[in-house]
């Protein structure tokens, strides 16, 4: 029996013979008499196959095979007719982002095809679905979000549009219609009830959840950005690439029966999950690398930027200020590696790499992808202390923990939301190694189609807005670090000392990033002088003027935005915003105890 239904089982076996633990299940699947056993035995299996995909480079018939298995063992448990595990719950916020949203849940469908998860009945997937939180204010965008949900239904992923209508709908619900929790959802005006903020989209979609709490058990609420996808990037001799090579949904179930877990969190691969504001340092370390480098090279000789090997990124190495996380930062640039297929030289070469240039003020870091570590195990949980708010998971427990200080729209809320939850949870918060695929741009243009504080023009790109959202959505996480250490939000602090806490921690913020300016401008003005130098052979040579234009616009930009007297440091440095910023941080933060409390008796009163 189990030789016939474990095909894909029994393959892995003969490949990796050489796996004692896998011999050992191969031993108990020859014995086994029980669907149950053989089922189990699959799941057993499923963590070395795993690592052993991984070791042999990811080869695609190998993925091909561990998907196989899984489509068996989901085949098994249908047969049984009885099916305990969680069902999923996948909320994606999204805000006139309509491309990045068919991409992600193209995505999430095509993992349904190959791992089949909770099986499929009348070509539904019976233990999967989706809710598009829209916070779109383009009413184009909020029609072809609409029709997204229907067509994804229509292929069996069942997707629930929650839009404007709906959100309202679930507020008015709440006892006084939610104005105690204003600071948590948002102020009501109907007519314009869009573009509130990721924080504010997601608390009001946990209104939604609660209600479906109470009506279904076993239920995982699965939170992910428009802009990510449920596949993993690997490196490859031919290039990067993005495989399904994680069953998302089955390591998750695993890890939620097995252990006493409420809230797992994931991390990213691709492009970093942070703003262009923090990481200009580390960029221009590696185009002034790379501009040396290929200065060295003969224009019209084959391209020598086409790196063989794996390479490691350090935790936070794109990050300008990574040892403020506890991370040790970078000692040395990363190399680029071309990604032109085919014959071409070193000019060639050039004008892709110049063409990249300007991704990065929307979030892209073409040198300092992160990359999927195959050696970790996915069920082997580690203690948490930040949530990826486009990669988080929890059980009808976790609805108690909103998204804090919502109504600021500051940068780093995940960070901050982490540092409560473990102050609380401890052990029952943990991480995972179940990163999701990060895609900052769109294919078609290079850029975000929508990110808060960020103004796009046909030469220059403002970050200020974030930028300031960024200095002080710091400000705000490693205040509440603090506070955490004294006992807060248990211990009830005065507003004197959060402000005493506060104002010290922004003085160590302004110097922090006065230094990493002066660091960056120095940076500008040494590629500045290398690109324009009249000696390097791109200065001498027809044909490079896209490249040479592609250059000056990427340095005005830094210049733009990370010069002194920039908008970016203008406005942190505003006396009036400051005052209004600090103003509304320790409001919210001396709030923070009686509005859990609301939060918990709203939630509670709807059951």
């Amino acid at each position: 029996m189990a030789s016939t239904i474990f095909t894909a089982l029994n393959r892995f076996f003969d490949i990796f013979s050489g796996n004692r633990d896998l011999q050992a299940l191969r031993q108990r699947l020859e014995q086994s008499q029980s669907a149950r056993e053989n089922i189990q035995i699959c799941r057993e299996s499923a963590p070395f196959i795993a690592t052993e995909i991984g070791a042999a480079g990811f080869d695609d018939a190998l993925i091909r095979l561990y998907q196989q298995l899984f489509r068996q063992m989901e085949a098994l448990i249908a047969q049984q007719g009885s099916d305990h595990r969680h069902r999923f719950v996948i909320v994606i916020p999204v805000a006139d982002r309509p491309q990045h949203l068919n991409n992600c849940l193209h995505s999430l469908l095509r993992l349904c095809q190959l791992f089949h998860y909770g099986g499929c009945t009348d070509g539904k997937y019976t233990r999967v679905s989706v809710i598009i939180a829209d916070d779109s204010r383009e009413q184009h965008n909020i029609r072809v979000n609409r029709e997204i949900s229907r067509h994804f239904s229509e292929r069996g992923l069942e997707t629930l549009y929650f839009g404007i209508d709906e959100q309202l709908h679930q507020i008015d619900q709440l006892p006084g219609r939610g104005r105690r929790l204003n600071s948590i959802l948002g102020e009501f005006d109907a007519s314009a009830f869009y573009h509130k903020g990721a924080s504010m989209m997601r608390n009001i979609a946990y209104l939604k959840l609660n209600a479906m709490s109470q009506q279904q058990h076993k239920l995982l609420f699965y939170f992910v950005d428009s802009d990510q996808e449920f596949q993993v990037k690997v490196q490859g001799n031919d290039g990067d690439r993005g495989i399904y090579a994680i069953n998302y949904l089955h390591e998750l179930d695993e890890i939620f029966l097995q252990q006493d877990v409420s809230i797992l969190t994931g991390k990213v691969v691709g492009d970093p999950p942070v703003s262009p504001a923090v990481m200009a340092g580390t960029f221009l370390d590696d185009v002034i690398a790379f501009a040396e480098e290929i200065a060295h090279k003969q224009m019209v000789a084959p391209c020598q930027f086409h790196r063989q090997g794996e390479c490691k990124m350090h935790e936070a190495a794109y990050h300008d200020m990574a040892s403020l996380f506890g991370f040790k930062p970078a000692a040395e640039s990363y190399d680029y590696t071309c990604t032109i297929s085919g014959d071409h030289d070193h000019a060639a070469c050039l004008q892709d790499f110049s063409s990249k240039l300007n991704n990065f003020f929307y979030g892209e870091h073409p040198t300092r992808k992160s990359y999927f570590d195959h050696a970790r195990s996915a069920d082997a949980t580690t203690r948490a202390r930040t949530i990826y708010t486009g990669n988080y998971i929890f059980n009808a427990e976790g609805l108690d923990y909103f998204i804090p200080f919502a109504a600021l729209k500051l940068r780093m809320a995940g960070p901050v939301l982490g540092r409560l939850i473990k102050s609380e949870m401890q052990e029952r918060f943990v991480s995972a190694n179940l990163p999701m695929l990060h895609k900052r741009t769109v294919e078609q243009s290079g850029e975000s189609e929508f990110r808060p504080g960020i103004e796009s023009g046909i030469e220059r790109v403002d970050l200020s807005g974030e930028f300031e959202r960024q200095f002080f959505g710091d400000v705000m996480l490693f205040t509440i670090e603090r506070l955490v250490e004294s006992g807060f939000p248990q211990q009830r602090l005065s507003s004197e000392v959060i402000k005493q806490m506060l104002e010290t921690v922004e003085d160590e913020m302004r110097q922090r990033y006065a230094q990493t300016q002066r660091g960056i401008m120095e940076k500008s003005r040494r590629l500045h002088a290398l690109i324009f130098d009249n000696d390097n052979w791109w200065n001498r040579s027809s044909g490079l003027e896209h490249a040479e234009e592609d250059f000056r616009k990427f340095l005005n930009n830094i210049d733009t935005n990370f010069g002194r007297d920039s908008m970016s440091f203008q406005r942190i440095d505003s006396q009036a915003n400051r005052e209004e910023r600090h103003a509304g941080m320790i409001e919210a933060i001396t709030a923070y105890a009686d509005e859990r409390q609301a939060w918990k008796q709203a939630l509670a009163e709807r059951h």
